[in-house]
């Protein structure tokens, strides 16, 4: 009994940091983004965690862990329904490490991780209440289905070299991921983003806000991986917590060095980035690694970020926060380390890590593709010329982030 109290206290823990991690989304994404549109991003993550945590009460727990399935797709029914002993009582046996209510909010608050990242990569254009429909189709069915292919017990967790990802490089980042590309395109460049084909800087409005917000993350992730040991142990959660922060820190180390030799300046947005692909790298398999293979996991990551941002551009994608280069890239970087690095690292392993990235990239990319065309060609996503141009906070919400303090813009 004693343990248990100790596990679920840290699991608590866990679950209200990665709560946090949700301030963290905004702080960044308002900083990298104009001041005009910083209500309407505001209004969508608070959206997103609030409607998030409803549909993974309502649907999303049960159909992520939905006990006996095909390994595809299964329903334990609606709602909660703890697991109670004979005198009524919540049967503490449901797990060594956690109680069935700190099982639900824990994962729930990853849930709605997935679509904080298309936020910022679709941000200061699309439509609010598009992405809201959004938000709760993806959150609500998209994410615990393929979450339940590894996490629930299904296909990928009984291959005959199981897929392997610790805390969700591939499960939750590259879940986000994926969609985020398919609404990048789909919804098209903000104005003045491209210029006679060339990409055109358009500077976030705080750019200390979003600083803040990088370190209010890479916190969170002391609970999102941390978490994900599912219990205490002192030595798995302590060698988990050193992997995680010596990637970000060379993730970001390396992502200055890259961007500065190539552009001939110290960018403090790539760096911030560096370090976010440095956690999004490591968090597949925190766990097995060494804080050696975490060092060169975190400085691949953040070289990517670089190369990454700049293919996104030659490819005329507008991505304002550099969502697709953190979550995606880098959460398939992460997912495949596994098999190179891991506690199993070799051809099989490598194998099943391709086979778990490719199950998902056409999944993720098919239902997103669907939902968001549905909504283009019935309603649109895109808000108008003028409405985009003078802001969504005054035409979406009819509201200003800073009344007193209103800046001369784009």
């Amino acid at each position: 009994m004693e343990l248990l109290t100790t596990n679920n206290v840290w699991m608590m823990i866990c679950t209200a940091l990665v709560f946090f991690m949700h301030l963290g989304f905004s702080l960044l994404e308002i900083g990298l983004t104009r001041q005009k549109n910083t209500l309407n991003i505001l209004f969508k993550n608070i959206f997103i965690i609030t409607i998030g945590l409803l549909l993974y009460c309502l649907v999303g727990f049960n159909l992520m862990y939905p006990g006996a399935f095909n390994g595809f797709i299964g329903f334990s029914g609606f709602g909660l329904s703890a697991p109670l002993t004979a005198e009524g009582t919540l049967d503490l046996a449901y797990n060594a490490g956690y109680t069935y209510w700190t099982d639900f909010l824990f994962q729930g608050m990853f849930a709605a991780t997935a679509a904080t990242i298309v936020s910022g990569a679709v941000a200061e254009r699309i439509k609010i209440v598009p992405f809201m429909i959004f938000t709760i189709f993806y959150v609500g069915l998209v994410y615990p289905i393929a979450g339940s292919w590894l996490w629930g017990g299904g296909f990928l967790k009984t291959m005959t070299t199981p897929f392997y990802d610790f805390a969700g490089s591939t499960l939750v980042h590259s879940v986000g991921g994926w969609a985020a590309v398919l609404a990048v395109c789909l919804l098209g460049p903000r104005i003045g983003k491209f210029k006679n084909g060339k990409p055109q800087a358009i500077p976030g409005h705080n750019i200390p806000l979003a600083t803040a917000g990088v370190l209010i993350l890479w916190l969170g992730w002391v609970g999102f991986n941390g978490g994900s040991v599912l219990s205490a142990d002192p030595g798995l959660t302590s060698l988990t917590l050193v992997t995680t922060c010596l990637a970000a820190a060379a993730g970001g180390v390396v992502a200055m060095l890259v961007s500065a030799t190539m552009y001939k300046n110290l960018d403090l947005t790539m760096f911030l980035n560096g370090i976010l692909g440095g956690l999004v790298g490591i968090t597949a398999g925190a766990d097995q690694m060494s804080p050696t293979d975490a060092i060169l996991i975190g400085a691949i990551a953040g070289a990517l970020i670089v190369f990454a941002v700049t293919l996104i551009d030659k490819l005329k994608l507008d991505d304002p926060v550099g969502a697709i280069a953190v979550h995606l890239v880098c959460g398939i970087w992460g997912t495949l380390a596994v098999g190179i690095f891991g506690a199993k690292a070799g051809v099989d392993q490598f194998v099943s890590q391709l086979i778990g990235v490719g199950s998902y990239a056409v999944f993720c990319s098919t239902t997103a593709f669907i939902i968001i065309f549905t909504l283009k060609k019935t309603m649109g996503i895109r808000v108008s010329e003028k409405e985009e141009l003078e802001g969504l906070d005054a035409h979406e919400h009819g509201m200003d982030a800073y009344p007193d303090f209103r800046l001369n813009e784009q």
